[in-house]
């Protein structure tokens, strides 16, 4: 897991550069978070493509589960990425309230994600 610090608009901002598989358990988001407090970063950007596919099944628990984490971390998340696949009521719910909750953030670019970050 690479992990690049930005600092952007004199915020400093841990981004995900590469991973070696995808996101895929809780685990793997506390490895994320650790390392990102460990450098003392408290916000983190990362792109759709490092998440498993089962985190956007919300029936699998994934999302709510490092959702959590990030909160318990006190730390906040940019997902950059296209999300127009998901169109359930439920996913679009889920991405509604957490982007109004100031902790997650489901971007569309990374200028969005910057922007949200660095607010």
């Amino acid at each position: 897991m690479k992990l690049t610090i930005l600092k952007l608009n004199n915020v400093p901002i841990a981004v995900l550069e590469s991973i070696e598989s995808p996101i895929n358990s809780v685990q793997d988001a506390l490895e994320l978070l650790e390392n990102a407090n460990s450098q003392g970063i408290r916000k983190i950007m990362i792109k759709k493509e490092h998440l498993h596919k089962d985190f956007f099944n919300l029936k699998s628990g994934l999302a709510g589960e490092i959702i959590q984490k990030v909160i318990n971390y006190y730390k906040q998340l940019a997902i950059v990425g296209d999300f127009d696949m998901y169109q359930s009521k439920s996913w679009l719910d889920f991405v509604y309230e957490s982007n109004k909750t100031g902790q997650i953030f489901f971007a569309e670019s990374t200028d969005d994600a910057v922007k949200y970050l660095t607010k």
